[in-house]
């Protein structure tokens, strides 16, 4: 291909996502990091940032599928890097819904993506949120280990749901539930498959609620299921698409991937760029203390020790970006992940923002430990990615199993 033919190649974003980019920030700047010490304080869901949120379009179904459908895949990867920048906390109060819908849409038919994605927004007049309960007491990274149980009931056409649910964000208060439950246990994780619970289900109540190191101003908790009935047309994909996986399952033949994983896989450079937006928070923050800061007659900025921190803090958050970005493009554009692109962003993201979070308290000293500087909470709030939705060991695990193709024990 001569260079005149050649395709074009650019990292600049459109003029629609610019916009989105603006919007997202100054909503953040001027809404979200306001309250964000207030909220993690309280350790309660910010319902009124929520609502307001939901006011102006940003908490909407419109705003999570036109992005999600933006043709170069960054909309949401540049959205969710400004509200993570403004607080993680708050942010996954308005985001974590998103994770039940991706596990709709993951797994579930086109009928039961419009059915039920909407309940778990609702309107402005009246915010309802969504949950995605895949993790267990016994079963966090090993989804394979998942104990709560779907059988079916023939004769009522219904699924009867027992089992405890752990670290569920917005568990419990969510207007619709999404569950991983294990159908076939001896099958292991390909077994399982993904069960929407409707609001107000008899059975289904909130255990307990935890108080967690950072991202408090995220609602996290158990979710108990006990007896729950559920119509068969609330099964993900449909009874015909299971008995087809099951059956494959039991003649030992590859299934194309299983009801938690297919969500994971979706979601981890989502992930990874709240970790990105988080890092950016703090680095920006430890820059500009750096140049404003004077010990021994000059900006703690000018010493080589900060300047080379901030160097690393900075350099590592732009690589970091990139890979999210190339995973969030090869998503939308329908490219297999055949080096684990979605993991490799996930996880050095992830690690970039405790690196970063962390250094950037070393440069504030003292100042930094205290709560009358953000960075303590950025510090607190960065720790989370590394361990949700695949902890960082899990990633790599991926990422050794994909490049070599060889099976990791």
């Amino acid at each position: 291909m001569s260079e005149a033919t050649a395709p074009a190649f650019s990292l600049e974003l459109s003029e629609d996502v610019r916009d989105v980019r603006d919007w997202a920030h100054g909503f953040a700047a001027d809404v979200i990091r306001p309250a964000a010490a207030e909220w993690d304080e309280r350790e309660e869901t910010p319902w009124p940032i929520i609502e307001e949120a939901a006011k102006i379009g940003l908490y909407s179904l419109d705003f999570f599928a036109n992005q999600w459908l933006e043709p170069t895949g960054l909309g949401i990867p540049v959205a969710f890097e400004e509200l993570y920048w403004g607080d993680p906390g708050i942010a996954l109060s308005i985001t974590g819904t998103g994770l039940a819908a991706v596990a709709v849409a993951s797994n579930g038919t086109q009928d039961q993506l419009f059915e039920w994605v909407p309940q778990m927004f609702g309107s402005p007049d009246d915010v309802k949120l969504g949950a995605f309960c895949s993790s267990e007491p016994n079963a966090g990274s090993d989804v394979s280990a998942i104990k709560t149980r779907a059988v079916y009931d023939q004769a009522k056409d219904e699924w009867v749901l027992n089992g405890v649910k752990t670290w569920a964000t917005n568990g419990g208060i969510a207007n619709v539930h999404v569950i991983v439950a294990s159908v076939e246990p001896e099958l292991g994780s390909r077994g399982q498959a993904s069960f929407i619970v409707p609001p107000n289900t008899p059975g289904l109540s909130q255990g307990q609620k935890f108080q967690k190191h950072g991202i408090r101003a995220s609602h996290t908790a158990e979710v108990v299921l006990d007896d729950v009935r559920i119509p068969g047309s609330c099964l993900l994909g449909g009874k015909e698409k299971l008995d087809e996986r099951l059956a494959r399952a039991r003649e030992g033949k590859r299934s194309k991937g299983q009801a938690a994983m297919k969500t994971f896989e979706a979601s981890r450079p989502s992930v990874g760029v709240m970790a990105v937006g988080c890092a950016r928070a703090a680095y920006e923050y430890a820059r500009d203390y750096a140049k404003q800061r004077e010990q021994f007659g000059r900006p703690i900025g000018d010493n080589q020790g900060v300047a080379f921190l901030l160097a690393d803090m900075a350099t590592r958050i732009d690589a970091a970006r990139l890979l999210v970005w190339r995973a969030a493009w090869m998503a939308r554009n329908g490219k297999d992940f055949t080096n684990a692109e979605g993991s490799m962003s996930k996880l050095y993201a992830s690690e970039t923002a405790t690196f970063v979070t962390q250094n950037a308290l070393r440069i504030l000293g003292g100042n930094g430990y205290t709560r009358e500087y953000p960075v303590e909470r950025w510090h607190r709030d960065a720790t989370i990615f590394t361990i949700f939705e695949g902890a960082s060991e899990i990633q790599k695990l991926i990422i050794g199993r994909t490049i070599t193709g060889l099976p990791i024990r």
